[in-house]
């Protein structure tokens, strides 16, 4: 009884850690909200290796491993970026409708939970994954907001283009795009190619920007969408 119980407590204190990340969003407390959304990952990690390990794997933790992704890495990242429409610049045309721009943000968590519920039913993605995974939405945002909220803020930036690279992100989580799934079957050059060039990649930006994961996503995203055919083979 309490074997089958470990793998839903841990999906559970992902739920948590997702709450307590929307709740510090909704307070600009943008550092304790990424921590918490990368400590929901890594309980999200860890609850099917559980299950699959002590072989209590039911319907039951998979529906609830998925609700509570969509607080995690869907109603999070949207608190995120509905605080960071009241701090980004508003431009004139847009002041009569300032005070509702924030809502929008919300899009996100419904794009989220549209991605996770195809992903459920989708056979294709046993393997690699077709749009954009709802962990990396997340983690995007959140080191986004937390490595370039200067520029965010500034008269650079507004919320004209804030709304429109979220709508990107939006379609990226439910789009047909196939992802480069980081699995390797082995390590030889000639059946991993893409996965070593995405690595090696990777380096530059671990070794020079302070806080790389928005960068490494975009180049994650760059790469798939770059070569397809590559990723299909893979």
């Amino acid at each position: 009884m309490i074997k089958r119980h470990i793998p839903n407590s841990i999906t559970c204190c992902n739920l948590i850690s997702g709450c307590v990340a929307t709740g510090c969003a909704f307070y600009g407390q943008y550092q304790y909200a990424v921590l918490m959304i990368v400590i929901g990952a890594v309980f999200d990690f860890f609850d099917g290796l559980v299950a699959r390990a002590l072989g209590v794997s039911s319907p039951i933790g998979k529906e609830l491993d998925s609700l509570a992704d969509v607080v995690t890495f869907g109603v999070a990242p949207s608190a995120i970026i509905f605080y960071l429409f009241h701090e980004v610049h508003c431009p004139e045309l847009l002041m009569p409708i300032k005070h509702l721009l924030p809502y929008t943000a919300f899009l996100m968590a419904a794009f989220s939970a549209l991605r996770l519920a195809k992903f459920n039913l989708d056979e294709r993605q046993h393997y690699g994954f077709i749009g954009l995974p709802t962990p990396a939405n997340a983690l995007f945002w959140g080191s986004l907001v937390l490595s370039e909220h200067a520029f965010l803020v500034s008269l650079k930036f507004n919320a004209v283009f804030l709304f429109l690279f979220m709508l990107l992100f939006c379609f990226l989580l439910v789009s047909e795009v196939p992802m480069l799934a980081l699995k390797f079957k082995n390590f030889s050059w000639q059946d991993n190619k893409l996965r070593y060039i995405f690595l090696i990649g990777c380096l530059p930006l671990l070794l020079f920007a302070p806080c790389p994961l928005h960068l490494i996503i975009l180049w994650y995203v760059a790469i798939s969408i770059a070569f397809p055919r590559f990723v299909k083979s893979e």
